[in-house]
């Protein structure tokens, strides 16, 4: 995971450790890692966290070689029929604000923009948008 999110410039940049986490730590069963392969190689993957009545969209990154095929919004539904399937009410994110490719997918996917947040990332700095969607 750490090798394609590095590779993505757009992506959320966790520790090595973070990625250790989603399978080691007692808050495992409250996240989601969802992974796409072609030929036994990762060319995508998604981590989600489960908070009660919402899911929070933590990571999703595409290798560039497969973008705009549909493997985001493949990894994105089936979070979406996770979360609805553990009766919750919303997945909420932020994106940063340059990356209108993740922005336009969230739109098209029935996210809506619902806030920002001032200088959220660092290298370089930017705004995060925040979207959420409510489930039915």
């Amino acid at each position: 995971m750490m090798e394609l999110e590095r590779q993505s410039a757009t992506a959320a940049h966790w520790t090595e450790r973070q990625y250790q986490r989603i399978q080691t730590e007692s808050d495992a069963p409250r996240r989601l890692a969802l992974v796409m392969e072609e030929k036994s190689t990762m060319i995508a993957f998604l981590i989600a966290r489960h908070l009660g009545a919402e899911w929070e969209l933590e990571n999703v990154v595409v290798d560039s070689a497969f973008r705009r095929r549909g493997a985001g919004t493949t990894l994105l539904d089936e979070l979406l029929t996770r979360a609805r399937a553990a009766n919750s009410e919303s997945v909420f994110l932020e994106v940063r604000e340059s990356n209108q490719a993740a922005r336009a997918l969230y739109l098209k996917l029935g996210f809506e923009e619902n806030g920002r947040r001032k200088a959220y990332y660092s290298s370089p700095p930017e705004d995060a948008i925040l979207h959420r969607r409510s489930l039915p």
